[in-house]
């Protein structure tokens, strides 16, 4: 399945990096990764199945529920059609492609000129270091400003994000497999450092998996993963619930209740990613796995145009809801911000400074490797606190749809799955960089993700 981008720093273990710093050299960086003989997501086959089938998941959405009507559970169950495509929104258009491919200059322009962060990432496999440039915010408050201005001046309408939603996905499809593409051939270039898991050897497998661990442009200056990560995924995610909005508005006049909650709730999540940005050079994403199909996709188009259905369903679908269903569904999603965003700071300050008073009193588990697995504290209730926090925060987006249809839980209902597989990765991975001292961590926190059920 596509990367979660945005869920914060996801491994599952909250450990302090080494302090050492990892020697750097030309020769280090050229190294290959062995062969991989271990596959994951069913193998070739498996992987060139979920190549085919991802767009089509996202057409699906948009064909099982937009204005021309939705399918209802009940009729469903009784075999009942979806609805189809509306007439008046092609697979393809100019204006798409060109709000599509226009939205990813401007980040990339926007990434490139606007002054970042830099911070240095752990140790990758072949010892080296690498520095990131991350101005995620700041791209963020760059596109606040220019679309204040390209709206006051008329330049462009946010509402049009409706009318060419379609032809907009389709542009992004065709972006991610031609990135996919030129990712994959540029691999096999000299002095790539590649990922070991997507060098198998196998063309489908590696297409989809990524071969180059950390693939970078522009002389080194523009580093292709980071960047797609977040930036122009997240921020465009933001801009079709907007658009969703912008449309409702015009039509009625007014923005419903649950409209506002889910532009909030999920505007407030892509704030937080961008803002704390850093997390993410220590997720698998960036430090394991290398960067073709799965997160070029997952990035560019998942991201964007299946995690905004919830604001497209509400456009298309009045949706009223009581004071206190409302203040249920809040209470909800600040429960799961509050888990989240605890154990994910409670994680990264003990990395950065263990000795800080916030973390000192926690308890540890020293590893063979010289480095501690906190036991104790958010990370003591279960190994992968931070995704349950997600996956409450999952079901406050859904929710404000209400209960007349299925398809718009399709989210919370993909998202678990896919914290179930994440976690099963994250575990095989710490089992074997840690062995017995893992064995021991799981023995000491039983539950992997809720407490006292899985």
């Amino acid at each position: 399945a596509p990367s979660t981008r945005a869920r914060g720093s996801s491994r599952g273990v909250a450990e302090r990096a080494p302090t050492t710093r990892a020697a750097s050299s030309e020769k280090a960086r050229a190294r290959d990764a062995p062969t991989t003989t271990h596959y994951e997501f069913g193998g070739p086959i498996g992987a060139l199945a979920i190549t085919v089938a991802l767009p089509l998941v996202c057409y699906f959405l948009a064909y099982a529920c937009n204005e021309d009507g939705c399918a209802e559970v009940s009729k469903l169950a009784r075999g009942g059609a979806f609805p189809g495509f509306p007439k008046h929104m092609p697979l393809w258009s100019v204006d798409g492609a060109v709000a599509a491919y226009g939205w990813m200059a401007f980040t990339v322009v926007a990434h490139a000129v606007i002054p970042g962060q830099k911070k240095q990432g752990v140790a990758l496999p072949d010892g080296t270091r690498l520095t990131y440039k991350l101005n995620g915010f700041r791209v963020l408050a760059a596109t606040a400003v220019a679309g204040a201005i390209g709206t006051k001046a008329g330049w462009f309408d946010l509402a049009s994000v409706h009318d060419n939603f379609l032809s907009m996905l389709t542009a992004m499809v065709v972006l991610a497999y031609a990135l996919s593409a030129y990712l994959y051939a540029s691999s096999f270039a000299k002095g790539k450092t590649l990922a070991k898991g997507g060098n198998s050897g196998n063309a489908a497998y590696d297409f989809f998996i990524g071969r180059e661990l950390n693939p970078r442009i522009l002389n080194g200056a523009f580093d292709l993963k980071v960047f797609c990560e977040l930036t122009p995924g997240l921020i465009g995610w933001l801009l079709l619930d907007l658009g969703f909005a912008a449309k409702q508005y015009a039509r009625v006049g007014a923005v419903s209740a649950p409209m506002i909650m889910v532009c909030v709730f999920q505007g407030a999540y892509v704030i937080d990613a961008l803002w704390n940005e850093p997390a993410i050079l220590t997720t698998m994403d960036i430090t394991t796995d290398g960067f073709g199909f799965m997160l070029a996709f997952g990035d560019l188009v998942w991201v964007p145009f299946t995690y905004s259905l919830q604001c497209r369903y509400i456009l298309e679908h009045a949706v009223e809801l009581s004071n206190a269903h409302l203040v249920a569904i809040f209470a909800v999603q600040c429960v799961g911000y509050w888990v989240f965003r605890g154990a994910n700071s409670q994680k990264n300050l003990f990395r950065t400074n263990p000795n800080d008073p916030r973390v000192k009193h926690l308890k540890t588990l020293q590893t063979k490797r010289g480095t501690k697995l906190i036991v104790s504290g958010w990370w003591g209730v279960c190994r992968h606190v931070n995704y349950l926090g997600d996956w409450i925060m999952a079901w406050a987006w859904c929710l404000p749809c209400g209960f007349s249809h299925l398809v718009p839980y399709f989210y919370v209902i993909y998202f678990g799955i896919l914290l179930v597989h994440r976690d099963g990765r994250d575990g095989e991975a710490c089992e074997e960089k840690y062995g017995d001292d893992w064995k021991k961590y799981c023995a000491i926190v039983k539950y992997r993700l809720i407490p006292y059920i899985y």
